[in-house]
C-alpha cells in the first residue's frame, strides 16, 4: 500500500480549490457583505502564487469596489495572523502600484483599495464564532499615549458546521463545504481508514448534493489531495483527547447523582475503557489516570489492573 505524507494543511488548500471560480467567490463575498453583485467579473483576482522572501501563499485576495479583500483559511488557529497578513497586503500593494511605482516620490497621492482581512477557522478547538487580531497586540512594548505606525487586523471567522449559521445560509458554498470537512471527520472517528474514511466522505456527500458539481469534476484531485496532506494522526489525537475529557466529565457527573466515590470510579473505568479501545499503552493510560483524578500510582495501577480488558 502507498504511503501518504501527512500534513494539517490539506483543508486551505481545498478551500482553494472550492472558492478559486469567480463565482463561488462573489457568493461568498455577498454573503459577508449583505451585498448583491451578479457579475463575477467585476471581481479583480490578486491572489498572491508566492511570496518569495516568506516562502509564503496565500489563499484567496481580489479586488471589488475598490476594496482589497484577503480570505485565508485555517486549520489551527494562531495569533500571528496579523503579521502574516501584513506580509501579504505590502505584496500585493507592492504588485498594484508597480505600474506607477515612480509616483511615490511626487506630491500626488497614490490611491490604493482599503484592505479587509478575513480568516475562516475549521479547526478542532473550541474558538469563538468572530474574533479580532490585531497586530499591535504582538509588539513587545504598548504605549497608550502613542499611535503605532503600523496595525494591521484580521477577523476570524469560526466556520466549523453549527458556527456562524447565519452567514452559512447565506453563502450554499461555505455551508456544504463545512458539511464536507465534517462528513471527512465523522467517517474517521467510526474506525475508517483515511482512504476509506475520504472515499466513502466524497461519495455520501455527492448524493446528497454537497458540492457535487465540483467533488464531480474534481474528485480524483480532492481526494489525492486529502490523503497527500491531511494530518489523520492530529484528528485522531482530537478525539482520544475528547474521549477522555467525556470520560472524566461523566465520572464527575455520576458522582452528583450517585455520590462522589461512585461517581469517581465511574469515571476512571470510562476512561481506561476508552484508552484501551485507541489503543493506548498501559503507561499512558496511568498517567491519564493520575493527572486527571489525582491518584497514585500505585491506585491508578489497581484500577487498571481491575478495569482494563485486553
Amino acid at each position: 500500500m502507498e504511503h501518504y505524507k501527512l500534513n494539517r494543511k490539506y483543508k486551505d488548500r481545498l478551500f482553494r480549490i472550492i472558492f478559486r471560480e469567480k463565482t463561488a467567490l462573489l457568493q461568498l463575498y455577498n454573503a459577508l457583505n449583505n451585498s448583491h453583485y451578479t457579475n463575477p467579473d467585476d471581481l479583480t483576482i490578486t491572489t498572491i502564487d508566492d511570496v518569495v522572501y516568506m516562502g509564503m501563499k496565500n489563499d484567496l485576495s481580489f479586488i471589488i469596489d475598490d476594496v482589497l479583500n484577503l480570505y485565508e483559511h485555517q486549520s489551527t488557529y494562531s495569533p500571528n495572523l496579523p503579521l502574516r497578513g501584513l506580509f501579504y497586503f505590502s505584496a500585493i500593494y507592492r504588485e498594484y502600484i508597480e505600474p506607477v511605482k515612480h509616483q511615490l516620490y511626487t506630491e500626488t497621492p497614490l490611491q490604493i483599495p482599503f484592505p479587509i482581512y478575513l480568516v475562516f477557522y475549521n479547526g478542532m478547538k473550541e474558538e469563538p464564532e468572530r474574533k479580532e487580531l490585531r497586530l499591535s497586540d504582538l509588539f513587545l512594548q504598548k504605549s497608550q499615549s502613542q499611535t503605532p505606525a503600523l496595525e494591521c487586523t484580521a477577523f476570524m471567522l469560526n466556520i466549523n458546521l453549527g458556527h456562524n449559521r447565519e452567514l452559512m445560509e447565506k453563502c450554499k458554498t461555505l455551508k456544504e463545504y463545512a458539511q464536507f470537512i465534517h462528513a471527512i471527520r465523522c467517517q474517521i472517528a467510526s474506525g475508517l481508514s483515511l482512504e476509506s474514511a475520504v472515499e466513502n466522505a466524497v461519495n455520501e456527500c455527492i448524493l446528497k448534493g454537497i458540492l457535487s458539481d465540483i467533488l464531480r469534476k474534481n474528485r480524483a484531485e480532492v481526494i489525492d489531495l486529502i490523503l497527500t496532506e491531511y494530518d489523520e494522526n492530529e484528528f485522531r489525537d482530537f478525539l482520544k483527547e475528547d474521549s477522555w475529557k467525556k470520560g472524566h466529565e461523566a465520572g464527575v457527573q455520576e458522582g452528583l447523582q450517585k455520590g462522589l466515590e461512585t461517581g469517581i470510579q465511574a469515571g476512571i473505568c470510562e476512561l481506561i475503557k476508552t484508552c484501551a479501545e485507541f489503543q493506548l499503552s498501559k503507561e499512558q493510560t496511568l498517567k491519564k489516570i493520575q493527572n486527571g483524578f489525582s491518584l497514585s500510582e500505585q491506585d491508578a495501577w489497581n484500577y487498571i489492573e481491575k478495569y482494563w480488558q485486553d
